[in-house]
């Protein structure tokens, strides 16, 4: 081996490691805590969902979706500190639309999934100022998991009796039409600094 070659690309490596851990770093202890607590809540609603499936059936996931997640994000909020919630560029919940810094977000995860990257590991961090003082804000991306077509895939494929309880408890929902992967959308979580 060359030394000249063997020597410059031990440089190189040295220089990346230093740039990874330097980036490692600079992560704010808060976008870590961030990370944790929306980590935590998605994993607890997916076991909910598939236990009411498997206990009374699909149509019975709307229906937990619709109640028990509100209160799952409530309580994890009281817990954790933060703010939890879900939004969409596609909401089925009116309470699910994205503010100004989440849609850009949610656009970028977008853009940032058609170049490529895995929407597993679409994330957001910043510490914004608002009008009440300062504010960290975490949103990670939702992709599409198979358990969630049943009642966010293409219509056709929606059975009967869950496009009625979906009609009964969001008549104006746009949550439909997506397949195992894209991102559904966000959970998003905010907390005064």
């Amino acid at each position: 081996m060359n030394l000249k070659y063997f020597l410059l690309s031990r440089g190189v490596l040295a220089s990346l490691l230093w740039v990874s851990l330097t980036a490692l770093a600079q992560e704010a202890p808060v976008m870590l805590e961030a990370r944790k607590v929306a980590g935590a809540v998605p994993p607890k609603l997916l076991e909910v969902l598939n236990t009411q499936i498997a206990k009374d059936g699909v149509a019975s996931a709307v229906t937990v979706c619709n109640e028990k997640a509100p209160q799952m994000a409530k309580a994890a909020s009281e817990q954790s500190g933060w703010a939890i919630r879900r939004v969409s560029l596609r909401n089925r919940n009116p309470k699910a639309v994205p503010d100004a810094w989440e849609l850009a977000a949610l656009e970028d995860f977008d853009r940032r999934a058609a170049a490529g990257e895995s929407p597993m590991t679409l994330e957001k961090y910043a510490e914004v100022d608002t009008a009440t003082g300062k504010e960290a804000r975490y949103m990670k991306a939702l992709p599409v998991q198979q358990v969630c077509v049943a009642c966010h895939g293409v219509s056709d494929k929606i059975t009967p009796e869950v496009s009625e309880r979906l009609h009964t408890l969001y008549p104006a929902d746009k949550a439909t039409g997506y397949t195992v992967g894209q991102i559904r959308g966000a959970i998003t979580i905010r907390k005064a600094l």
